[in-house]
């Protein structure tokens, strides 16, 4: 498990989840989830978030672990989705004089998630406000929609640190051996990647904050070199290209289509395209393909025509790239057809609905099968997007 220590006085009690099969009932995650939660020890004792159910027994060992037999005085809830706020209503029963701490919005879903009696027992927290738990005091700050209405983050000021809730995290169990940026860009872009107008809000607030330490609700703590993850952030939130590269995506029936995107690949890379990634959309992990979507500063779209529209895999993944504001990039075309090719005019349609995309010509059309006689087009394509 990769390092969970914060302070003496900041105690990491989550837990992993290697169980998991699908994380949101979509995503698939190989390497586990973790679900972070933490308490402060001070002369009052605060619990940041609770935990999945799934692992509520766990949870509970771990914080009472750290309370020693103490009490908490408050459980702040940062978010209100199940994987984090699960155990909300276990906890509030265990310790019925705990206060529970959130805004208007997180209280309202507290209401729809459990049949809970808070009376008397709720702090209603806005923007910029602060609670002293004695030498610790936590300073409230809102980020609607990252990725639920009532988030809100929690800046710790006497050891700067940022209770981030889902911001910075990414997919894979604590002690998963992977490099934060590609699981962490694949969280983002597929979980929070609709929403970068709202991240580039909360990054020019946490641009007001000295933060020495970030605690995200998924992954690792992160402690050093936090430049380096908060510019990550503000390159995904803005839609700006990470690498420059070509994502080849097709949608092939018989492997026709496949053959026209390898050799197109081929002829990029002869190009002196620096990076060229391929992925079938049938097969391969979806949220892994509009991750490198992303991530690269040009696509190529290769799809087979079927029943006079896209094939489906094609069509799933322009409606997971429109869903989660793809913009800002060129894109190329290569479509298949046996009597009537209509793959490429369908495929220009739906990039039509998204913001600055560029359509690189030609558009290639492939007959049935990649000949000879096709790769004079190919060519083209693939010098007007090196």
């Amino acid at each position: 498990m990769k390092d969970t220590y914060i302070s003496e006085a900041i105690r990491y009690v989550g837990a992993d989840d290697k169980e998991i099969d699908l994380f949101e009932g979509q995503y698939v995650v190989p390497n586990g989830m973790a679900y972070n939660s933490y308490v402060i020890l001070d002369e009052k004792i605060a619990v940041m978030d609770t935990i999945d159910v799934h692992k509520t027994g766990e949870w509970l060992e771990n914080l009472a672990r750290e309370l020693q037999g103490r009490t908490p005085d408050y459980l702040v809830v940062s978010h209100m989705e199940p994987d984090h706020a699960g155990s909300v209503k276990v906890l509030a029963e265990k310790y019925p004089k705990m206060t529970v701490v959130g805004n208007a919005k997180t209280f309202q879903l507290i209401g729809q998630f459990f049949e809970l009696d808070l009376t008397g027992r709720t702090l209603t927290v806005k923007e910029g406000d602060t609670l002293s738990l004695g030498s610790h005091t936590l300073q409230f700050i809102m980020a609607p929609m990252i990725h639920w209405p009532e988030v809100m983050v929690t800046y710790e000021q006497s050891e700067k640190v940022l209770f981030a809730a889902d911001a910075f995290g990414k997919f894979g169990a604590l002690d998963a051996e992977e490099d934060w940026d590609c699981e962490a860009r694949r969280y983002y872009f597929n979980i929070v990647g609709k929403y970068g107008a709202q991240v580039q809000m909360l990054l020019k607030k946490a641009a007001n904050l000295d933060i020495q330490t970030i605690c995200s609700l998924h992954g690792p703590i992160l402690k050093e070199n936090l430049g380096y993850y908060i510019d990550k952030y503000n390159t995904w939130s803005s839609y700006e290209p990470e690498d420059q590269g070509v994502l080849i995506a097709y949608a092939s029936i018989y492997g026709n289509t496949k053959a026209a995107a390898l050799k197109l690949a081929e002829l990029l890379k002869e190009a002196g395209v620096p990076r060229v990634a391929v992925t079938d959309l049938a097969r391969d992990d979806m949220a892994e393909a509009l991750e490198d979507a992303f991530r690269y500063d040009r696509m190529v779209l290769a799809a087979s025509t079927y029943d006079g529209g896209m094939f489906p895999f094609m069509e799933e993944f322009l409606h997971h790239l429109k869903a989660k504001n793809y913009q800002k990039r060129t894109v190329g075309l290569i479509e298949n057809g046996s009597w009537a090719p209509a793959s490429g005019k369908l495929m220009r349609v739906a990039l039509e609905g998204m913001k600055n995309i560029t359509v690189a010509e030609p558009v290639v059309t492939i007959k049935s099968s990649m000949k000879d006689s096709d790769l004079g087009k190919l060519k083209e394509l693939a010098e007007a997007l090196a």
